[in-house]
């Protein structure tokens, strides 16, 4: 009889022990989706497939496809079966933050592929135009605090201030040497879903105060955060950025590990978060999260 009390005790603190464990455990990050990832309008979901730096696809719940900051074929985080434009399928709406080419560089061969406009900076999108880069029915010149409905009313985009710069170097043919053109001001994007669900694409930026303007404005639910460091913010800065000024719901780590001054880590962003309630979501170049 006391063998049985002293083992119904021991089960109920282990009961309670296992209760408080899974209590304290953070939240699981959103269920993985397919690798090449597809419209989802029945359950109205958003898809998010990283496929390094910057570059990124977003299906929305009504099945349009979004490309931001398209650096694929020269990218050596890019997965090899995404090199090919043709890989990505149909194509929408392709926005670019800023000129440079670590996030501009397939962006002209993607629009006339699929016929679909490139939407930037517009002193970047000018310049392609006049370099005859693209044609001006598929560069469209977009400012900060702006917001366009390209895809119809059920979306919208809106340019944000990014601290960084803007360059456009093109190669001209005529002499066979690069030259550097007006790339106007980097910015980053919310994108507003049909269901509401809200991404800021933060392209690439420092640390800056107005971000807290910009997260009570928008109240963005995931956020696509630089974190590499030297030329963006680095996993401090970062977490920073997001604990106390942008306070999303969910977090992907972009913009690291595709050059030696890139060191920033996910492992070090999530660190410096520390117990922050946000959904830390590392992915793998080719990878895609449902939201």
């Amino acid at each position: 009889m006391a063998n049985k009390k002293i083992f119904q005790a021991l089960t109920s603190t282990v009961a309670v022990l296992m209760l408080a464990a899974c209590a304290s455990k953070p939240p699981a990050p959103p269920a993985p989706a397919p690798a090449v990832i597809a419209p989802d309008p029945q359950n109205r979901q958003v898809l998010v497939q990283w496929l390094g730096q910057s570059a990124t696809k977003i299906v929305t719940p009504g099945g349009k496809v979004i490309i931001i900051d398209p650096w694929l074929t020269t990218n050596p985080k890019t997965p090899e079966q995404f090199k090919r434009l043709e890989a990505l399928g149909k194509v929408d709406l392709i926005l670019v933050s800023h000129a440079h080419p670590d996030h501009a560089a397939d962006a002209p061969a993607l629009a006339k592929l699929n016929n679909a406009p490139v939407y930037g900076p517009a002193g970047m999108n000018q310049s392609m135009i006049t370099l005859g880069i693209l044609p001006s029915s598929l560069s469209q010149r977009f400012g900060k605090g702006g917001t366009i409905m390209p895809l119809g009313p059920g979306i919208k985009i809106t340019a944000t201030h990014a601290e960084h710069s803007s360059e456009l170097v093109w190669h001209n043919p005529a002499t066979g040497k690069d030259e550097t053109h007006v790339g106007g001001e980097p910015v980053g994007f919310i994108i507003e879903m049909e269901n509401g669900f809200k991404i800021y694409h933060m392209g690439d930026t420092a640390l800056f105060g107005d971000m807290k303007l910009i997260a009570e404005r928008y109240k963005p639910d995931l956020i696509m955060i630089p974190i590499g460091g030297y030329f963006v913010m680095d996993p401090q800065d970062a977490a920073l950025a997001t604990r106390d000024f942008l306070k999303p719901k969910y977090a992907i780590p972009i913009h690291y590990g595709t050059s030696p001054q890139l060191k920033g880590t996910p492992q070090e962003f999530i660190s410096a978060l520390g117990n922050a309630p946000i959904r830390v979501v590392p992915m793998k170049p080719g990878e895609a999260f449902r939201f």
